[in-house]
């Protein structure tokens, strides 16, 4: 008789994790555990902890108590086998100025050790709807064109959880509609999504669970 099949390690695991700047705690003893397969909508208003928590699955930060785990991996002692799981879609877009939006996907391609880094760039920038601006320097973007940069980025990463604060922010209808787009794709290939987002039925309509924080804290929503 064969043993039975040994269940996945969840995509994300959080252990009675807390956060503090200074005196202020940004997250408290919240704990969730979010299986394989399914992805999250974040909600809350300003300052309840949102971008913390991103950050620190992200590895960017480090909790001040518990344990962050992505897909088994402990995001402080594995941090760089979490780092090549994760990808973080952020406010700060991370892009090189003074480069084209195609420079800066070739770039990030040359990074990856990627084959035929134009092909993959020209691809992504088709996608993002950037095909028209792809020989233009980012400085010369608007706040939405850069967000459509970004996203090419983390697509080019091919994560296995992607991390995504605020995507709609900042695009226009036609952006959002195609940001949709990339995100049921991302689930449709078997990434998980974290999506941390102001536009609640958007995102209800995107993610099958839901974690509201309130001043750090897991509410009912």
């Amino acid at each position: 008789m064969e043993p039975p099949p040994v269940a996945p390690p969840p995509a994300l695991a959080l252990h009675d994790v807390s956060k503090r700047y200074g005196r202020r705690w940004a997250l408290a003893r919240l704990s969730y555990t979010l299986p394989q397969g399914r992805s999250l909508l974040l909600t809350g208003h300003n300052g309840s902890g949102k971008t913390t928590l991103l950050r620190l699955v992200a590895t960017a930060l480090a909790p001040t108590h518990g344990r962050v785990e992505v897909r088994g991996n402990d995001c402080v002692a594995s941090r760089d086998t979490v780092r090549r799981e994760v990808a973080l879609l952020s406010h700060a877009s991370f892009l090189y100025e003074d480069l084209t939006a195609h420079q800066n996907l070739v770039v990030l391609a040359r990074l990856l050790g990627m084959e035929a880094p134009a092909d993959v760039a020209g691809e992504l920038l088709v996608k993002v709807g950037l095909t028209k601006r792809s020989d233009s320097p980012v400085r010369q973007f608007s706040a939405g064109m850069r967000k459509r940069l970004a996203i090419a980025r983390l697509l080019m990463k091919a994560p296995a959880v992607a991390l995504l604060d605020e995507p709609f922010g900042e695009l226009d209808p036609a952006g959002i509609l195609a940001m949709e787009k990339i995100i049921r794709e991302l689930k449709d290939s078997g990434v998980t999504v974290v999506l941390a987002t102001h536009l609640i039925e958007q995102g209800q309509a995107l993610c099958e669970e839901r974690l509201h924080l309130q001043e750090g804290r897991a509410v009912a929503a």
